[in-house]
């Protein structure tokens, strides 16, 4: 095993194809592409203060390490690659890698990170930055807050739990995709995406949950929403007020209230979609 402790690496492809390496409080400054092709890393207390430092690397542990800002675009194409307590300052992080692991992870600057990636897991980590997780599959996600618009576009097979989304257009053009006891803000929600689960969730989110096929949510809360579920087909169990539902394609609504049904497009079948309030209930038990 070769080690490095408490050097600095300068120039471009500075530990080009490493193997079996430890690298420990060590910091890579200007030059591209120092760990590039490398293999069997375990890298901690480390600092990476330049571009693209670990791609097309296998298997790499990373810990107590920070990525600053210029490490732009900093792991692409690498294969088994987990970070744990990490600083991740710069942008257009993980693109295109497969089996990826991050804990305890801060990315404030996390615009347009985490695509195309598979076979993902991911626990407390907190994200600032559009399109964030965009094209991923196969997600599993507990303890998550995310501040940025478009999250997971495209995504397949996601499943989040305990997670803040303030997040526009969150979920568009997913596919299977379930979350679990969590807040979710932003307008749009969930357009053209297929088999969306919500449980035990809220939700605010104008227009959201419209162009869907099968969105289901059970014991959710809907705060500010209206024109919800147009054209969608729906299961839906609101454990609050709706403001205003339209245009739904078929299924079950069942809500404490619904300030507004609009059925005003005479291609959708307004019987194909039961609708139940809570006075209906209570008129049906008496």
């Amino acid at each position: 095993m070769n080690r490095y402790s408490e050097e600095k690496f300068v120039g471009e492809r500075a530990l080009f194809q490493c193997k079996n390496a430890e690298i420990s409080h060590c910091t890579f400054g200007d030059g591209e592409s120092p760990l590039k092709e490398s293999k069997n890393l375990k890298i901690s207390h480390t600092l990476f203060q330049w571009k693209y430092p670990l791609w097309y690397c296998e298997d790499v542990e990373v810990e107590d390490s920070v990525l600053f800002e210029m490490a732009r675009a900093g792991i692409w194409y690498t294969n088994r690659i987990s970070m744990k307590n990490i600083t991740y300052e710069a942008p257009k992080g993980l693109r295109r890698c497969d089996g990826v692991t991050l804990e305890n992870i801060e990315m404030p600057n996390a615009e347009e990170t985490l695509w195309n990636c598979r076979h993902v897991t991911m626990k407390n980590v907190t994200a600032k930055g559009n399109y964030f997780g965009m094209g991923c599959s196969d997600v599993e996600i507990d303890g998550f807050t995310l501040f940025g618009n478009y999250g997971f576009d495209g995504a397949k097979n996601l499943t989040i739990r305990n997670a803040k989304l303030l997040s526009k257009d969150a979920f568009w053009n997913c596919e299977n995709v379930t979350v679990y006891d969590s807040f979710i803000s932003g307008q749009y929600f969930g357009w053209n995406a297929k088999n969306v689960t919500l449980i035990n969730c809220t939700v605010e989110s104008e227009q959201g949950m419209c162009y869907m096929d099968n969105i289901v949510m059970k014991n959710c809360k809907l705060l500010n929403t209206d024109l919800a579920f147009e054209y969608s087909t729906v299961d839906a169990e609101i454990d609050s007020r709706i403001d205003s539902v339209k245009n739904p394609v078929s299924g079950t609504i069942q809500a404490k209230q619904i300030g507004e049904i609009i059925f005003d497009n005479p291609d959708v079948v307004r019987d194909k979609t039961e609708i139940i309030t809570q006075k209906e209930k209570l008129a049906a038990v008496i």
